[in-house]
C-alpha cells in the first residue's frame, strides 16, 4: 500500500520522465511543441500535468539559456558532441534549477542521474552529475 508522500514522488518522477522523453523527441523533429506534445497524448496514452506542459514548453521558451549555461560548464566539450539523452536530461535539469523553486536542486541532480541510468550510460550519468554540479556552484 502506497502512503500519500511515496505516490506524489512517484507521480513527479513519472512526469519528470515524460517531460525529458517530450524533450528528447524534440531533438529528432521539427514539429512544433504543440503538436509533438498532442502525440505523445495520441501515441503513448500520456496525460499531461501542469509540471509536464510547463517544463516541456518552458525549456524551449529558455531554450538559448539553458544552452548558454551547458555550454559554458561543459568545459572542452562542444554541445553538439553531446548525446542527444544527456542534452535532453541537461535542459530539464537546468530548467528545474533555474525556474523551478519548489524543486531542491538535489533533487533535479538525483532526478537526472537516475534517467540517464535507465536511459543511457554510467557515464552518461556520471558526466552529467559533474556538468550539474558546476552549475549548482555558479548559480
Amino acid at each position: 500500500m502506497y502512503n500519500y508522500e511515496s505516490w506524489c514522488l512517484m507521480t513527479r518522477r513519472q512526469a519528470r520522465e515524460e517531460a525529458f522523453i517530450l524533450i528528447f523527441e524534440k531533438e529528432f523533429n521539427d514539429s512544433p511543441l504543440s503538436e509533438i506534445l498532442d502525440l505523445a497524448v495520441e501515441v503513448r496514452s500520456i496525460t499531461p500535468d501542469d509540471y509536464i506542459k510547463d517544463t516541456f514548453f518552458g525549456v524551449y521558451d529558455k531554450l538559448s539559456e539553458i544552452d548558454k549555461i551547458i555550454s559554458d560548464n561543459t568545459v572542452g566539450w562542444n554541445i553538439s558532441r553531446l548525446s542527444k539523452t544527456a542534452l535532453a536530461v541537461l535542459r530539464l535539469s537546468i530548467y528545474e534549477i533555474l525556474y523551478k523553486d519548489d524543486i531542491p536542486n538535489a533533487v533535479s541532480i538525483n532526478e537526472a542521474v537516475e534517467i540517464l541510468k535507465k536511459y543511457a550510460t554510467a557515464d552518461d550519468a556520471s558526466y552529467v552529475n559533474g556538468v550539474l554540479s558546476s552549475v549548482i556552484k555558479k548559480v
